[in-house]
């Protein structure tokens, strides 16, 4: 599966943005779903990912850096998977990038930049 993000761009200390990953080829509903993020000097970081589960059975978990900040969610259509980032700090400028994975299948999207400043 072909992974694109879109909806990055600079914002202002306390904004919020919304990133969205649209996938396509062989989309299918079986692939958990996560977002990375990698900052200049650092390694790439998980910071938020959700199951294939629908309803009760969907499962979400958080890096706690980001946790009550950030929302993660699948979505419909041609968009699999979006994440909410609410009351930004410039310690969450970064590039982040779409994943997504099933047994031995790993694909990356190229990454979307949020830089985070006045």
């Amino acid at each position: 599966v072909q992974l694109v993000e879109s909806g990055g761009g600079l914002v202002q200390p306390g904004g919020s943005l919304r990133l969205s990953c649209a996938g396509s080829g062989r989309v299918v509903d079986y692939y958990n779903l996560a977002w990375y993020r990698q900052s200049p000097g650092r390694q790439r970081e998980l910071v938020a990912e959700i199951n294939t589960g629908v309803g009760s059975r969907q499962v979400k978990s958080y890096a706690e850096a980001v946790k009550g900040g950030f929302t993660i969610s699948r979505e419909e259509s041609n968009a699999l998977v979006s994440l909410q980032l609410n009351d930004l700090n410039p310690e969450d400028s970064a590039v982040y990038y779409c994943n997504a994975n099933v047994g031995e299948i790993n694909s990356w999207g190229r990454g979307t930049q949020v830089p985070v400043a006045p």
